[in-house]
């Protein structure tokens, strides 16, 4: 049995037309999932539409949720039903078949997601995630569809694999402002070197970077961010919250990064212009 959906408020800030959350999930109980660590959440493409509709952000990517696996279902569907404001981010390893990848692109879906960040347990990665060991082996065919690589990892972890990885040629876009171990880590110096370069994109995805911490403490990761390179930044939400009690409210994730980006230029570049680029959007 499902649980409700965290409920979002409508931010207080104007937020830009064709603004686009590029981290959010979507669960439907029409589509078994496997077992989770967590209560799934009633968060169906309804729910979905109607939490963008209260925040302002008309276009949304769909990351794959862990407890779906490599069963495409779910987020295909949703992606069917989207009409074209919708892009996915799939999980596939090397065994996956050009003739899926190319349904899978069709659809709508523009990237794999790869995870080398430890789970808690100290088990390793998460079970069941998929590390860059296949992004390695399935890299030529990620440049020929045009797609991307997002990745899930500690910037401790970045810090050591970027150089090999832009070296394959695929974007590749770090989630949750790359998780560093606060503005002074020194591979989060090495993230924002690479940012500034332009070899990546980072999402500001401010409620699962904090770790416990206060999320107003993150603001000096935003600012490095934004100084280093807004060309190659998007925002994300994270919606509906998986494994946070209490979870945040999506819209007051939003008016904390305008509030701190206090610049309406910006917010148009970040949350319009960039995704529109990178995901294709019309």
């Amino acid at each position: 049995m499902m649980v409700d959906a965290p409920a979002a408020s409508r931010p207080r800030h104007a937020v830009p037309a064709g603004a686009c959350d590029t981290h959010t999930h979507v669960f439907d109980e029409r589509f078994p999932a496997g077992p989770a660590p967590y209560a799934l959440p009633g968060a169906d493409l309804a729910t979905h539409e109607a939490m963008r509709a209260t925040i302002g952000t008309p276009r949304a990517v769909l990351v794959q949720p862990a407890p779906y696996g490599r069963d495409a279902a779910c987020l295909l569907d949703a992606l069917a039903r989207g009409k074209g404001t919708l892009r996915g981010v799939m999980s596939a390893d090397e065994t996956v078949t050009d003739a899926t990848l190319a349904t899978w692109h069709a659809a709508g879906v523009r990237a794999l997601r790869f995870v080398e960040m430890q789970a808690p347990n100290g088990g390793g990665r998460y079970p069941g995630s998929i590390g860059v060991d296949a992004l390695r082996a399935l890299a030529p065919r990620l440049r020929a569809l045009g797609w991307q690589a997002h990745l899930w990892a500690s910037a401790a972890q970045f810090a050591e694999l970027l150089p090999e990885l832009i070296a394959l040629r695929v974007s590749l876009v770090l989630d949750h402002l790359a998780m560093p171990d606060g503005a002074a880590d020194p591979a989060f110096g090495t993230v924002l070197q690479h940012l500034r370069d332009g070899d990546i994109w980072v999402k500001i995805t401010l409620c699962r970077a904090h770790r416990g911490a206060a999320v107003e403490s993150l603001r000096p990761l935003q600012d490095a961010l934004v100084a280093a390179n807004p060309d190659r930044l998007l925002w994300g939400s994270d919606w509906p919250y998986v494994r946070m009690a209490p979870p945040p409210d999506a819209g007051a994730m939003l008016d904390l990064f305008l509030d701190w980006l206090g610049d309406a230029s910006l917010a148009r570049r970040i949350l319009v212009e960039n995704p529109r680029e990178l995901f294709g959007f019309d």
